[in-house]
C-alpha cells in the first residue's frame, strides 16, 4: 500500500509540474502573438530608413565615412529567462566562429545582454558591461536605451566603434549585423532616380539624423527578433518537456493499476483463507 501512495504522491506532483509548464507555454505563446504585430512594423522601419538612406548617398556616397580599423563591440542578445534549450550556448558558439573568420577584431568587447546570458559571460574578461534583457515587449524601450547608453560610454573611451550585433532569428538562425558604422553596404548600389532627394537641410546634417534614426530602429528590430526567437524556442523547449511529463505519469498510472490489482488479490486471498480456516473451525465442531 505504501508504494502505490507513494507513485500516487509522485503522480501528483508531476501533474503540478505540467500544469506550471504549461502556463508557461501559453504565456510565451501569447508574447509571440503579440511580438508579431511589433515586428512587421518595425521590419517596415528599417527597410524604408535602408531605402532612404541608399537613394541619399547614392547622390552623396562622400559624405559616408569609410570603414575604418576601431574597438570592435559585439552586442550579444541572450535569453532573459530559462526554459529555452541551448539559445545561449549557441549565441556563444557562433560568436567564436565569427571571431575565428575575422583574425583582425583583435581584444574585441562584449555587451550581454539577458541575464541566463549574463552568468555564462560572468568570468570572461571581454564583457565590458552585463544587463537583463527583456521578458515581455512592453520592456524593449528601456533594455534598448541601456544597450545605448553603454555604447555611449565606450564611444568616449575608445572615440571609434565598429559594433556588431549578434542575435536569434527564428527561422533564420543566428545574424551577426553591423550596427555601426551604417549604411555601410548603401556604398554599393547604383541610384535609383536621376535627380537626387529634396533636403530641407544641408546634406551633411541630414546623415547624422538619419544615422540616429536608423540606429534605434535596427536596435528595436534586433530586440523585438530575439524576443520572438526567445518566446518561440520556449514554447518548443516546453511541449517537449510536457509530453515527456505526460509519458512519466501515464507510465505511473499503470504501475499504480498494477501494485492496486496485486493489492486486491492479496485481499481477496485473505478473504478465501479467512473463509477457508472458518469452513474448518465449523466441521470440527459439528
Amino acid at each position: 500500500m505504501s508504494r502505490r501512495r507513494e507513485l500516487e504522491h509522485h503522480r501528483d506532483s508531476l501533474a503540478e509540474i505540467r500544469d506550471i509548464m504549461n502556463s508557461m507555454k501559453t504565456l510565451a505563446y501569447m508574447e509571440t502573438r503579440k511580438l508579431a504585430r511589433f515586428l512587421d512594423a518595425q521590419h517596415a522601419v528599417v527597410r524604408n530608413i535602408e531605402k532612404a538612406s541608399a537613394d541619399f548617398l547614392s547622390f552623396h556616397p562622400e559624405l559616408l565615412p569609410a570603414a575604418h580599423s576601431a574597438q570592435t563591440v559585439f552586442v550579444l542578445l541572450g535569453a532573459q529567462r530559462g526554459f529555452c534549450g541551448d539559445f545561449n550556448h549557441a549565441l556563444l558558439n557562433h560568436l567564436d566562429d565569427a571571431l575565428q573568420e575575422r583574425t583582425h577584431n583583435h581584444n574585441p568587447v562584449l555587451i550581454a545582454v539577458g541575464h541566463r546570458l549574463s552568468v555564462l559571460l560572468e568570468q570572461d574578461e571581454r564583457v565590458a558591461a552585463s544587463m537583463d534583457n527583456a521578458g515581455v515587449v512592453e520592456e524593449v524601450p528601456s533594455i534598448l536605451g541601456r544597450i545605448v547608453h553603454e555604447l555611449s560610454s565606450l564611444q568616449e573611451q575608445t572615440r571609434m566603434l565598429n559594433v556588431y550585433g549578434l542575435f536569434h532569428s527564428g527561422e533564420g538562425g543566428i545574424v551577426m549585423r553591423t550596427i555601426l558604422p551604417p549604411f555601410q553596404q548603401c556604398l554599393e548600389q547604383a541610384p535609383q532616380h536621376s535627380h537626387p532627394p529634396v533636403l530641407n537641410e544641408p546634406a551633411e546634417q541630414f546623415l547624422p539624423r538619419l544615422a540616429d534614426h536608423y540606429l534605434f530602429a535596427v536596435l528595436h528590430e534586433m530586440l523585438y527578433t530575439s524576443l520572438m526567437a526567445e518566446n518561440h524556442q520556449r514554447v518548443t523547449h516546453l511541449d517537449g518537456a510536457v509530453k515527456r511529463l505526460e509519458d512519466e505519469s501515464a507510465e505511473l498510472a499503470r504501475r499504480c493499476n498494477a501494485l492496486r490489482q496485486e493489492e486486491i488479490i492479496e485481499e481477496i486471498e485473505v478473504i478465501l483463507l479467512s473463509a477457508a480456516s472458518l469452513g474448518g473451525g465449523s466441521r470440527d465442531v459439528s
